[in-house]
C-alpha cells in the first residue's frame, strides 16, 4: 500500500497492521517517526543525532521497531510513550556496551569540560548546544506540518493571515478543534474530506455558520496538530480551549 493511503490509517491500526507482517505498515511507522526516534535518542546522549552517520540513531531506530511488535494497547500507555521507553533502554544498554563511552554521557563528544576552566564557559556553551538541538527539531516538526497542511490545501502564509486576533476568538476556535478530535464521526468526515462539516458544527457549538467559515483554516489547523506528533506545537496548545 502507498504511503499517500497509509497515512490517513489511525496509528493504532498501521501498528496492528505491522504485527500481522505488512512490512508497507512496518517502513511507513519507521520512516514517519525518524524526527521521533532521533530526539528520543539525543535525550540519551546529549547531543544532536544524525540519523544518517550516528549509530545510537540506527539502535534507536531498531528499537523502535521493536517496540512496533512488542506493543500492546492493553500496557495502559500510548505506543508514543511505550516506544519511548523502549528506544531509551536499548540506547542506554548500548552506550554502556561501548567501552569507548564514559560512563556519564557527555552533552557532545566534541567538547572536553575538563579544558574549560570558566564553569561559565561550559554552561554557555551546553545552552547553546540545547538551543540548536531544539531549534533542529522545530524545524523537523513545521516540515513534516507544512506537508500535513497541504493534504488540507493549507499554507502556514494562509494561517498567519486567518488566525484569530482576539484571544477569546482563538480560544473557541482551538475548543471546536478539540471538539471535532473528540467526536469520532466528525473526525473522520474531516480526515477523509479535508474540510469542516459546517452545517453539523453549528448544531453542536454556540457559533454562526458565517464564524465558522471564517476561522475555518485556523480550526483545521488545531485539528491536525490535536491529532499529530507536534510535541512543540502542541506545547503551545496546553490550557488553550480548555
Amino acid at each position: 500500500m502507498s504511503s499517500e493511503l497509509l497515512k490517513d490509517i489511525p496509528m493504532e491500526e498501521l501498528i496492528e497492521q505491522a504485527q500481522n507482517g505488512d512490512e508497507d505498515a512496518v517502513n511507513f511507522l519507521l520512516q514517519k517517526y525518524q524526527p521521533f526516534i532521533a530526539k528520543n535518542v539525543s535525550e540519551v546522549c546529549k547531543r544532536y543525532i544524525d540519523p544518517e552517520r550516528d549509530d545510537e540513531f540506527s539502535i534507536g531506530l531498531s528499537a523502535f521497531h521493536e517496540a512496533i511488535r512488542m506493543f500492546s494497547p492493553d500496557r495502559g500507555s500510548s505506543f508514543l510513550t511505550f516506544s519511548s521507553l523502549v528506544v531509551k533502554r536499548k540506547v542506554i544498554d548500548y552506550i554502556r556496551s561501548q567501552s569507548k563511552y564514559p560512563a556519564t554521557i557527555s552533552f557532545d563528544e566534541t567538547y572536553d569540560e575538563e579544558k574549560m576552566e570558566n564553569p561559565t564557559e561550559v554552561e554557555a556553551v551546553k545552552n547553546i548546544y540545547q538551543q540548536e538541538q531544539e531549534a533542529w527539531y522545530r524545524r523537523q516538526e513545521i516540515l513534516e506540518f507544512q506537508k500535513t497542511l497541504a493534504d488540507y490545501k493549507l499554507t502556514l502564509t494562509d494561517l498567519a493571515e486567518v488566525s484569530p486576533k482576539h484571544r477569546d476568538a482563538r480560544d473557541s476556535a482551538v475548543r471546536i478543534a478539540r471538539l471535532i478530535r473528540d467526536d469520532k464521526s466528525l473526525s473522520e468526515y474531516v480526515e477523509h474530506k479535508k474540510k469542516l462539516p459546517i452545517k453539523e458544527l453549528a448544531k453542536k457549538v454556540d457559533v454562526s455558520k458565517k464564524t465558522l467559515e471564517r476561522n475555518r483554516k485556523f480550526i483545521l489547523a488545531i485539528f491536525i496538530i490535536l491529532g499529530g506528533d507536534y510535541v512543540f506545537l502542541n506545547d503551545y496548545l496546553k490550557g488553550v480551549g480548555q
